[in-house]
């Protein structure tokens, strides 16, 4: 089994990586197809079906499916252009993707949010159609966003859960699990670090991996200080206010204080995750660690180790990233990573898992003790659900992720006091949470139709 560090850290725009991201990769692929089949469209349509369509709105999913028609992805998304295709497109109702004749497309009529119909692969569904000048479809394809920004097709989604998804690149160290992982390791000698590097390097070479590495660390730095410096209400009609800037200059006012509290630490682990969900939230740019829900944790705990830890060094910067990127691949090839699949443990305790792995490597943990600082992390977010107050990726999630980061920091630390043994191990904790969230009603995975979201007055 191989995940690339560059398919579980990806950079992409708030505020879902499921719900904004996907929808638009699946709109780019659509287009592709498009480019490459014989038929001559005249126009398209699309209809958003399961969490898509209930907590669409909220996660901006309409705006994504629209800009993904005219030809925006989102690694390279620009919100100026962006913001100049969607007043032309509803003025005009029409898309002009690059490669194709401009198509016919009027949001209002030909962007249908389904509350009635379910897909049956996978909660976060949407179906994408071409239709001839008489407005008959000539080209349809099923999309599921799994989670993450990764979309399959429905028959991508059927092969893997058939067990014949694509062979994986040949690797070697080819771990599907954390006892895999160890054994790997206990045969090599290497850490969890070394070994998903070697695998990077078999795959993309060494001057891809280091470039992209560094290119993660600069987008998720870049969010934090824009997160810290940024105010404001965040938009979606909750009138939830951007808290980070007004923490951190309390924090700053007080370093070098001898009075201040030991406890005062968490509010900076917190505050660098808040910063970067508050920019989510806001729909600017961010990097996927899992998810873009749970984006700020893993950004949160490497700059706490850099900024705060004695001895940190940015040379290791990678190690951290491939680390939490090894725990990641796992609890992803075993369960999910997905809201609407499993909910937030399969995010923030995802996060908080890989958080917590990356640490204990470049705190100098052994495998066995970055995998004992993985199960700890996810198995203390076990049963959380998705429970977004308006579909809205702000109340819980962004006060979820700083919390998240301290409990990935708390684990981290818990493990390296011990030696590594433990008796939960991380794979009985990954398949518990997948267990879960089988078992999760609907209602408190990714649709806003229980727990908070239908407690708490948002109107």
């Amino acid at each position: 089994m191989f995940l690339s560090v560059f398919e579980m850290f990806k950079v992409g725009i708030g505020p879902s990586s499921s719900h904004t991201m996907g929808p638009m990769v699946a709109a780019a692929r659509f287009l592709q197809r498009l480019r490459t089949s014989p038929f001559r469209p005249a126009g398209l349509r699309a209809s958003l079906h399961g969490s898509l369509a209930f907590t669409g709105v909220g996660h901006a999913t309409d705006r994504a499916v629209i800009l993904g028609l005219a030809g925006f992805e989102p690694d390279r998304y620009d919100a100026a252009r962006a913001e100049a295709a969607l007043a032309a497109i509803r003025a005009h109702r029409r898309v002009e993707p690059p490669g194709l004749p401009p198509l016919s497309f009027d949001p209002a009529t030909d962007l249908r949010f389904d509350r009635t119909r379910a897909l049956p692969g996978h909660a976060n569904g949407m179906i994408l159609a071409a239709t001839d000048p008489e407005g008959d479809t000539i080209l349809a394809e099923t999309y599921y966003s799994v989670g993450g920004g990764f979309v399959l097709t429905e028959a991508e989604l059927a092969e893997a859960k058939a067990g014949r998804a694509p062979p994986a690149p040949a690797v070697p160290h080819p771990f599907g699990t954390a006892a895999e992982m160890l054994a790997m390791a206990r045969e090599s000698g290497l850490s969890v670090a070394q070994m998903k590097r070697a695998n990077e390097l078999a795959v993309h070479g060494e001057e891809r991996l280091e470039r992209g590495l560094a290119r993660i660390w600069e987008v998720m730095s870049a969010c934090i200080d824009r997160g810290l410096a940024a105010e404001g209400t965040l938009p979606g009609g909750l009138g939830v206010r951007r808290r980070a800037r007004g923490i951190h200059e309390k924090l700053l006012a007080e370093r070098g204080l001898n009075l201040t509290a030991p406890h005062t630490i968490n509010d900076w682990i917190g505050v660098y995750a808040m910063a970067v969900n508050e920019e989510n939230a806001a729909g600017g740019q961010v990097v996927t660690a899992p998810t873009n829900g749970a984006a700020g944790v893993v950004p949160a705990v490497l700059r706490y180790w850099l900024d705060h830890v004695p001895g940190a060094s940015p040379a290791r910067i990678g190690d951290f990233l491939l680390a939490a990127a090894a725990i990641g691949g796992i609890i992803k090839h075993n369960a999910s990573i997905s809201g609407a699949e499993c909910g937030c443990q399969a995010e923030v305790g995802s996060a908080a898992a890989m958080a917590a792995a990356g640490l204990a490597e470049v705190l100098g943990g052994t495998p066995m003790q970055v995998e004992n600082a993985a199960e700890i992390a996810l198995e203390h977010h076990l049963g959380m659900t998705c429970d977004p107050v308006r579909g809205l990726v702000q109340v819980p999630c962004i006060e979820r992720n700083g919390l998240g980061a301290v409990k990935a920091v708390s684990a981290a630390s818990l493990a390296l006091r011990g030696d590594g043994i433990h008796l939960v191990p991380l794979d009985a904790a990954i398949e518990t949470m997948r267990q879960t969230g089988e078992d999760m009603s609907h209602k408190y995975k990714e649709t806003a139709l229980g727990g908070l979201a239908v407690n708490v007055p948002n109107c």
